[in-house]
């Protein structure tokens, strides 16, 4: 008895770890995915001309797509022990947090400011702290929608893939798995998030979309590849975590649910 208590406990903190972690990441990703970033630049390299417009402009990324590939990996994880329905809680979860986070960043931006904090970074070039505010913010208000919309789609479908190819290949090959739903998922989420948040909500040209989304999709695809070990260092961990035998039976239980 007290064996299964201890068992149930650890699964529910299981959940809540891998939980609160996919949160976490969902939500910064969120606020710093307004940013767009030079990887050439970054790096401090010359232009790779790998830009696939065929333009001589450097590779370029939302800011997002560094802590992504966490959330890629926290899915699979949870869809591993968890089903399905796990990852749609979470999912349910994360839109609701994400969404209330915006609506008080919203009610931010409206806020009359304080003279003298609109002016206050002046010295440093910034004559307007209201403007820079409302216009880092509020664009990502855009990116919400979008990330919601894509997201929506995107990690259902992830797990859905993912959930099909455990039924025929088992426990074995997660590598395998964790791969092809995310070549699948992240194909609509890459431009159905950028459409949204910078197509509708910054005038993008149709040029921007695709050049950005495509660097943005061969990234998470290329690190999803990368991250595989990380993906087994997880199970790993969890395995110990929970014992053989007990955490054979929750993947199973989560396949058949």
């Amino acid at each position: 008895m007290n064996d299964s208590k201890d068992h149930r406990s650890k699964v529910v903190s299981l959940f809540m770890i891998l939980g609160s972690l996919f949160l976490c990441n969902a939500l910064i990703a969120e606020f710093v995915g307004v940013k767009i970033f030079s990887l050439e630049s970054s790096l401090g390299i010359s232009n790779l001309g790998l830009n696939p417009s065929g333009s001589d402009v450097e590779l370029q990324f939302t800011a997002g797509v560094i802590i992504w590939p966490i959330v890629f990996i926290l899915t699979d994880v949870i869809n591993e022990y968890f089903g399905v329905r796990g990852v749609k809680f979470l999912y349910y979860l994360t839109a609701g947090l994400i969404s209330y986070a915006f609506l008080f960043v919203f009610l931010a931006i409206q806020l009359s400011p304080a003279d003298w904090w609109v002016v206050s970074q002046a010295d440093s070039g910034l004559d307007d702290m209201q403007l820079a505010f409302s216009k880092i913010f509020g664009q990502g208000l855009w990116i919400i929608v979008g990330s919601l919309v894509a997201f929506l789609i995107g990690q259902l479908l992830d797990a859905f893939v993912f959930k099909k190819i455990k039924a025929v290949f088992g426990n074995k090959r997660i590598w395998f798995r964790a791969t092809v739903s995310t070549l699948v998922s992240q194909l609509i989420d890459s431009y159905v998030v950028l459409y949204i948040a910078f197509v509708i909500g910054a005038n993008w040209s149709m040029e921007q979309l695709f050049t950005i989304g495509t660097v943005n999709y061969i990234y998470k695809v290329l690190i999803a590849i990368l991250f595989i070990p990380l993906l087994y260092g997880f199970h790993a961990l969890i395995d110990r975590y929970l014992g053989k035998e007990h955490a054979t039976l929750l993947r199973q239980q989560a396949l058949e649910s």
